[in-house]
């Protein structure tokens, strides 16, 4: 061995190929391979999102129609048969309050909770909710339970 065949190990360099850009004897001059003119000759160029190479955007192309109301409230709801079910998978007991639907990961922490009917409810509850549906209520009391709204 000397140093007339000594290489980098197999893998350790990356050729980067022709370089471009770097005058006409390199083969990549001049325009250094970007064409003639128009934007993405341009340096600083970068295409918009949903660019369509001048075409309409599919997205201005299809229409918009409705009403979307910005005061809107949503609340995040979660019915009788999921409490049930975390009172027989031995999860809560007595009480229902946010935080124990926050650590249950019913609920995140800037939801507003809103308690649906389906299901039914066995257990005897005190529901605390930012809102109850008619037939939700019903069934926590005719348990034997409370609903209290916050």
């Amino acid at each position: 061995m000397d140093l007339s065949n000594l290489k980098p190990a197999e893998g350790s360099v990356k050729n980067q190929g022709k370089r471009i850009g770097r005058g006409q004897g390199s083969g990549k001059g001049g325009t250094a391979t970007r064409g003639h003119k128009g934007a993405k000759s341009r340096s600083g160029y970068s295409k918009k999102l949903g660019f369509e190479g001048g075409q309409m955007p599919l997205q201005r192309r299809v229409p918009k129609f409705g009403f979307t109301n910005i005061n809107r409230i949503e609340h995040q709801g979660i019915n009788l048969d999921t409490l049930q079910q975390l009172v027989d998978d031995k999860k809560i007991e007595g009480t229902v309050n946010f935080e124990t639907l926050f650590t249950n990961r019913l609920v995140d922490k800037n939801d507003l909770v809103k308690i649906l009917g389906r299901g039914e409810l066995k257990a005897k509850l005190k529901v605390t909710a930012h809102k109850f549906t008619a037939s939700a209520k019903a069934a926590i009391e005719a348990a034997g339970g409370e609903a209290v709204t916050l």
